[in-house]
């Protein structure tokens, strides 16, 4: 184990290559170990992040997704519960691919949602006017805070981006609802999904400070 703020931190490795494949008859591992498999992951990464002090190191993890691929992250940790850290974890590495990705998207559905969102707009801490580079700066700040930061406040800043950018979806499927019902319905379903995200992520703050995000 190592420690962490007080938090002990595993730092057994995982690996699950083709001897132990083989070892379980050819076949993948079972539900139980690939729940064990992910909480470990999520805590060995933040783990040795968080015990480096290198910003090299912190820039690697950020982008994890860059060299993996977000679906073999996913196969991680997408199916754990969203109050735990794979679960987190999860959450925050998808924010930022879609921030990557669609920038202009992300600038233009924040932009919609900061009038709603003062307080969390502030805790999110981008700059005005939200330009799409801008966002992708932020989504790569905030993930570098779980590995070289507080990550509570980390969790609470990614909340807080949700809540934005939920809130300018609500704002944008108001303006298109006339005109295109079914956009409108789709970016209130979207919009309500991130707002719960944030809440998750909020949540997962929480339970970090107390010594309880497994």
């Amino acid at each position: 184990m190592s420690s962490d703020g007080g938090r002990s931190v595993p730092r057994r490795p995982v690996h699950f290559g083709p001897d132990d494949l083989e070892a379980h008859g050819g076949t993948l591992p079972g539900p139980a170990e690939t729940t064990e498999i992910a909480h470990q992951t999520a805590a060995i990464l933040v783990g040795t992040g968080r015990a480096a002090h290198d910003p090299e190191v912190t820039t690697r993890l950020v982008g994890l997704v860059d060299d993996l691929g977000l679906p073999t992250v996913a196969d991680l940790w997408s199916s754990r519960p969203a109050r735990t850290l794979p679960g987190a974890l999860w959450r925050l590495y998808a924010l930022r691919e879609w921030v990557r990705r669609s920038p202009e998207e992300a600038s233009r559905e924040y932009a919609a949602g900061i009038r709603f969102t003062d307080v969390a707009h502030a805790v999110a801490g981008i700059a005005e006017p939200p330009r799409p580079e801008e966002l992708q700066r932020v989504a790569d700040q905030i993930l570098a805070g779980v590995f070289s930061g507080d990550l509570a406040v980390a969790l609470e800043r990614a909340s807080a981006f949700c809540a934005v950018i939920a809130a300018g979806r609500a704002e944008l499927a108001h303006d298109t609802d006339t005109l295109d019902p079914d956009g409108a319905s789709g970016l209130t379903r979207s919009g309500a999904a991130l707002l719960s995200t944030g809440e998750d992520l909020r949540a997962c703050a929480s339970l970090w400070r107390a010594g309880e995000l497994d």
